[in-house]
C-alpha cells in the first residue's frame, strides 16, 4: 500500500507507457506525466517531487544525462530509471551500483513489481529526509555551540560591560534569526527594568522607558523568574501593546528569559520576531536560555570587578587619611613636672576624623584638645588638617596670653566658611594653668570629658560650651575648675563610649566611670590602658566601628 501525498514525476516519450503508468498508480499517488521536457521545468516548480522515473531513452537524450539535470533543482528525489532492457547500458548499471539511481524498472512491467519497487522508493525517500534533517540539526547545533563559545570567549575579554552587553545581544540577533532583541537590567532600589541594549530597527526608541515588575511580558518573567515562549504575543494577554504604538512597532512572536545569578534577578533579555514570519521553537528557547546563563555571569563579573575597583580605591583613600591623621597627631607627649598624661588614638579600619593635641604654652600653660569630625577617610582627614593649622596659627599669634573663648570662636569661624552644611567637628578646649592648677574648659557640642574628684569620690562631666563647631556663629561660654592632687581627668571622642559589641550594645559612659573609678590610684598610662582593654573586651570580636581616641590626665 503506498503512503497518500506521493508526488511522482514520470518522463517517457511513448504515450502508451504513460497510459500504463498513470493507471496503475493514479489513485495512490499525485502522478506528472510528461512525454518530453519541454514543461520539465514547470512541473519542478509547481510542486515538491519525491519519485522521478525517467526513461532510458527519450528524445534522443540519455536518461542519466537528465536525470542529472533534474537532480540539480531536485537534490533529494528518489531517482529510477526506466527501459526495455539494462544490458548494454552500462552508465545505467554504474550508477545503480554506486546508488546514483535507486532501481532499474525493466519493461514490460509487472504491476506487483513495480509497486513494491514504488513503495520502496517512498520508504528510502522517507530516510533520506529523516537523514537530511538529523544532519540539519547537527549543523544549527554546531552553529550554536560555536555562538555559545563566542560568547563565552567575549565574557572572558577586558571590555566595559556597556559595549560587551551589546555584542552579545547583537549575536543573539543573528543566531535566533530575529528582527530584535534586547536587554533590561534590574534596579533594586526603583524596582523596575531599565533598558540597557536595544538592538533592532526600532531600538533607540525603547531605551527611554522602563519596565515595572510585573507588567508586561518582560515584567512578568522578571516577577515569575521563568522563560516564555510566545507564538503570538497580542493573543496573550500579559502582553503590553503601549510599547509598539509608542513605537510603531509591530510585535509577533518573542522569547524571554530572565537573568538570573544564584537565584538572585539581574534582569531580563529578548528577541523579537522571527525574521520570514516564522516562530521561535523549543531548541531556539533553550539556546536562548543558555545565552542568558553567560550574560548573568557576565554582569555578575562586571559587577564584581567593579566592587573590587572600588574597594581598591576606597583602601587607597583610607591609607591616605590614616598617614594625614598620623601626621598630624603629636609625635610625643610633653612631660610635666605636676602631671602625669597618657594618650591614645587607636584607628578603625574605616578611619574617622579623630584628632588630638597637647601643646605646651610658655611655662606655665598647656592646651589640652580633642576633636571629632564628622564623615570618614580623606574629607575628615582635611577638615582634620584645616582644624590643625587653624590650632597652629593661632597659638603663633596669641602666645603670651591665650584666650580660650577666642581661640573657640575663632576656629567655628574658620570651620563655617571650608566646609559644607554636613561638615562639622565636635571638640573639647582644655586650657591648665599649672602654677593656679585651675582648668578653662569649653565644651563645642564634644562628648563631655570626665573628672574624678580625688577628695569627694565624685565624678564631674565638664558640659559647658556651646554649640559644634563649623554649625553656627554663636557665643561659647567657659567653665573654671580647680584641680588637687590625685584628680584625674579623662577626655575621649565617641569612638570609646560608643564602640559596639555584636549584639550592638554600646560601651557606654557609665562603664567608663566605673573603669575610671575602680583605677584612679594608678598612674595616668595605666588608667588609658585598662580603659583601652575594658573597651577590647567589651567589643570583642566585632569589628571596630571608629576612631578609639582617649586621654588622660592625673595632678601629682
Amino acid at each position: 500500500m503506498l503512503p497518500e501525498n506521493l508526488n511522482v514525476l514520470y518522463i517517457d516519450s511513448r504515450p502508451e507507457d504513460l497510459g500504463i503508468f498513470s493507471r496503475m498508480f493514479q489513485d495512490a499517488c499525485r502522478v506528472v506525466h510528461l512525454g518530453s521536457t519541454v514543461d520539465l521545468q514547470k512541473a519542478l516548480e509547481e510542486r515538491d517531487i519525491h519519485v522521478i522515473i525517467v526513461a532510458d531513452d527519450i528524445a534522443d537524450q540519455s536518461g542519466m544525462d537528465l536525470l542529472e539535470s533534474i537532480c540539480r533543482n531536485s537534490p533529494n528525489a528518489v531517482k529510477m530509471v526506466t527501459g526495455n532492457d539494462i544490458l548494454g547500458k552500462e552508465d545505467v548499471i554504474e550508477a545503480q551500483r554506486t546508488g546514483k539511481i535507486f532501481r532499474y524498472l525493466a519493461k514490460p512491467w509487472n504491476e506487483d513489481e513495480i509497486k513494491v519497487s514504488m513503495e520502496s522508493a517512498l520508504l528510502w525517500y522517507a530516510k533520506c529526509q529523516e537523514q537530511s534533517k538529523t544532519v540539519t540539526d547537527l549543523k544549527r547545533m554546531l552553529k550554536d555551540l560555536d555562538f555559545l563559545h563566542e560568547i563565552s570567549r567575549k565574557i572572558s575579554e577586558k571590555k566595559p560591560l556597556p559595549k560587551l552587553l551589546n555584542e552579545i545581544m547583537l549575536a543573539s540577533r543573528l543566531v535566533m534569526n530575529a528582527e530584535a532583541s534586547s536587554l533590561l537590567l534590574y534596579d533594586r532600589e526603583e524596582d523596575k527594568l531599565y533598558f540597557q541594549v536595544a538592538t533592532g530597527k526600532k531600538g533607540s526608541l525603547v531605551k527611554k522607558y522602563s519596565v515595572d515588575i510585573g507588567q508586561g511580558i518582560a515584567g512578568w518573567v522578571a516577577q515569575h523568574r521563568q522563560p516564555l515562549l510566545i507564538e503570538d504575543c497580542y493573543k496573550d494577554a500579559r502582553f503590553n501593546q503601549d510599547y509598539d504604538k509608542k513605537t510603531h512597532f509591530k510585535t509577533r512572536s518573542m522569547l524571554c528569559v530572565p537573568l538570573l545569578r544564584k537565584n538572585n534577578l539581574l534582569g531580563v533579555v529578548q528577541v523579537i520576531n522571527k525574521k520570514g514570519g516564522g516562530e521561535f521553537t523549543e531548541t531556539d528557547l533553550r539556546i536562548f536560555e543558555t545565552l542568558a546563563a553567560q550574560c548573568a555571569i557576565a554582569i555578575e563579573n562586571a559587577r564584581l570587578i567593579q566592587i573590587q575597583i572600588e574597594a581598591e580605591a576606597m583602601e587607597r583613600e583610607l591609607e591616605t587619611a590614616r598617614q594625614i591623621q598620623q601626621f598630624l597627631l603629636p609625635q610625643t607627649l610633653p612631660e610635666f613636672d605636676d602631671i602625669q598624661l597618657a594618650a591614645r588614638l587607636i584607628p578603625a579600619r574605616q578611619v574617622g576624623g579623630d584628632y588630638y593635641n597637647v601643646i605646651s604654652i610658655g611655662e606655665q600653660q598647656s592646651l589640652f584638645f580633642v576633636a571629632d569630625v564628622t564623615g570618614k577617610g580623606i574629607p575628615a582627614a582635611l577638615i582634620v588638617s584645616t582644624i590643625d593649622s587653624c590650632l597652629n596659627t593661632y597659638l603663633k599669634i596669641d602666645t603670651d596670653r591665650l584666650d580660650l573663648l577666642k581661640l573657640v570662636s575663632s576656629m567655628n569661624m574658620v570651620l563655617i566658611e571650608s566646609t559644607t552644611e554636613t561638615r562639622f567637628a565636635t571638640a573639647w578646649f582644655g586650657l591648665y594653668h599649672h602654677k593656679k592648677r585651675i582648668m578653662q574648659s569649653v565644651n563645642a557640642g564634644h562628648n563631655a570629658p570626665v573628672l574624678y574628684r580625688e577628695k569627694s569620690g565624685e565624678m564631674i562631666l565638664l558640659q559647658q560650651g556651646g554649640l559644634f563647631l563649623g554649625g553656627l556663629e554663636v557665643p561659647y561660654e567657659m567653665e573654671e575648675i580647680a584641680l588637687d592632687t590625685g584628680d584625674v581627668l579623662v577626655f575621649f571622642t565617641d569612638g570609646v563610649t560608643e564602640a559596639w559589641n555584636r549584639k550592638q550594645d554600646e560601651y557606654g559612659d557609665e562603664r567608663l566611670q566605673q573603669v575610671i573609678r575602680r583605677n584612679v590610684s594608678k598612674s595616668a598610662e595605666d588608667i588609658l590602658q585598662a580603659i583601652a582593654k575594658d573597651v577590647k573586651e567589651h567589643v570583642g570580636k566585632a569589628q571596630q566601628s571608629d576612631d578609639f581616641t582617649c586621654a588622660v590626665i592625673k595632678v601629682i
